[in-house]
């Protein structure tokens, strides 16, 4: 081939290869950035959930230009498995969905095939430069690895990722820092003789939610300057067991005055396998008081751990602050997506119990916060029931991204444009010990696989809101009515209709 034609056949080649970077430019420089932040065993405790003795300022600055919505509700009361649900946008269908291993059972080491693993996975095939930071799956970092054992190379969310970084500081690994007391030892080096709580003389850096927020605003600094759109996942621990934090932010509540559980007893009419008593709490053996279904912990022992769990909010809040000014600084606020998720509820003393794994309201209810730049919607409280499976149609409108393939959620893009549209039905689903709860606007329904008796219990939230008493047996009828919707939410995971 002539000299001359080569050159203008390589001149042709280049202008095409530009044409076709203008066009993708062209199809994802309008696209919203996302800004996802993930809180681990968040309940919606904040401020501005009307909980004013919880200084949390920056999330409730971030709520009155957001969303809030005040009837979230997760779909299974553990880590990993909320989180496959939500990541997924799927109901779970086995009992395996019901695992800390979902991700990992699921997903990790699974070829790409034309379905995304994620929604993550999705916007990423679709022109978004993605990046996570700390617990967003399930494992700590990202990586698959026991609590005991290095650091892990194989990643549990594989296609998910352009960028999957954390920093574990003098913990050495992510599950080291995930259980990370201020002295940098951990619970696992501590063979679990080690307190649920720990008031460190720290600064934010000297746990490791402090080190996520200093490297995500590291990395907000890089995308602003990348020129596509970005969805970068942050994953904060805290207020996960141990509830540890600087001692600046203990400082900010008197221990005297923090609340306490405002039902603490066991709720009539239920069977004690509809509880726990309290293993993964009473799993940090230097705690004071051991609390169990029979033996509920001292006034003063409740109030100890409140506070640690309060202070951890506090905490987190300023972590997330951190990014919110960030994203200020670099000019990203008018065209990112914030999103503030708490993976499942936790029971502080609540129905006497000291954590999550149940499908009581507690455990499956969680904070959930969406600004979305421009949104009419900015400012407004939703109390309409919605689901974490609805995360993703909702993201990938508010994206623009098309969904050519099922998923469980719904987008809730029409509910935050009206607020109080009245022909969306109203229902979530929680699945947990051998059960599963349908949530309404009003009411509680929950069925058990088990032979322990009752296996139905109905809870009435507008004369009952902390679930005290089980009126199953005297309400028949309405049981009748709302048995059509729990139907809806069997999935056959238990292989019983």
């Amino acid at each position: 081939m002539k000299p001359r034609v080569m050159h203008i056949l390589l001149f042709l080649t280049m202008i095409m290869y530009l044409s076709a970077c203008a066009d993708s430019g062209k199809n994802t420089k309008d696209k919203p950035n996302v800004l996802f932040i993930a809180i681990d065993d968040l309940r919606p405790e904040l401020g501005c959930y009307g909980a004013d003795y919880i200084k949390s300022p920056n999330i409730d600055k971030l709520a009155l230009s957001g969303v809030v919505f005040t009837k979230h509700f997760v779909q299974v009361p553990t880590c990993g498995a909320s989180r496959f649900s939500m990541l997924t946008g799927m109901l779970p269908t086995t009992t395996g969905h019901l695992s800390n291993e979902a991700c990992h059972k699921y997903i990790s080491g699974q070829p790409e095939t034309d379905k995304p693993e994620t929604f993550i996975h999705h916007l990423r095939r679709n022109g978004y430069y993605t990046v996570g930071i700390g617990k967003i799956s399930h494992y700590a970092d990202g990586l698959l690895y026991g609590y005991t054992e290095p650091v892990g190379t194989e990643r549990e969310l594989p296609h998910s990722w352009d960028e999957l970084v954390f920093d574990s500081g003098k913990w050495g690994t992510g599950w080291n820092a995930f259980f990370g007391y201020a002295d940098g030892e951990n619970r696992q080096s501590l063979n679990k003789q080690v307190k649920p709580y720990e008031m460190g003389n720290v600064d934010d850096t000297g746990y490791p939610d402090g080190l996520t927020a200093k490297l995500a605003v590291k990395k907000l600094k890089e995308l602003s300057v990348r020129g596509k759109p970005f969805f970068l996942g942050v994953g904060f621990f805290k207020p996960h067991l141990p509830f540890n934090a600087p001692k600046k932010y203990w400082d900010l509540y008197n221990e005297n005055e923090i609340p306490l559980a405002p039902f603490p007893d066991i709720p009539e009419n239920v069977n004690v396998a509809s509880l726990h008593n309290s293993g993964e709490f009473n799993g940090y053996r230097l705690g004071e008081e051991k609390p169990s279904i029979n033996h509920p912990v001292s006034d003063e022992y409740a109030r100890k751990i409140r506070h640690a769990y309060f202070a951890a909010i506090s905490y987190i809040d300023a972590q997330v602050g951190k990014l919110l000014d960030e994203l200020e600084k670099e000019g990203l606020t008018k065209n990112t997506i914030v999103v503030i998720w708490g993976d499942h509820g936790w029971h502080l003393g609540d129905q006497r119990m000291w954590g999550k794994h149940t499908i009581f309201e507690r455990a499956l209810k969680s904070a959930f916060i969406i600004k979305v730049p421009g949104s009419s919607s900015s400012g407004k409280t939703i109390d309409k029931v919605v689901s974490s499976i609805d995360i993703y149609p909702t993201l990938m409108e508010f994206c623009g991204v098309e969904m050519p393939f099922h998923t469980d959620g719904k987008s809730l893009v029409p509910v935050m444009k009206n607020p109080f549209m009245q022909n969306q039905e109203e229902a979530s689903y929680g699945y947990f010990k051998k059960g599963i709860s349908l949530r309404t606007a009003r009411y509680r329904l929950t069925k058990y696989f088990r032979k322990q008796q009752p296996v139905i219990e109905l809870y009435d939230h507008q004369t009952d809101p902390y679930e005290t008493k089980n009126i199953a047996a005297e309400n028949p009828d309405i049981i009748k009515h709302l048995m059509p919707l729990w139907e809806k939410g069997n999935t056959g995971l238990y292989n019983i209709r």
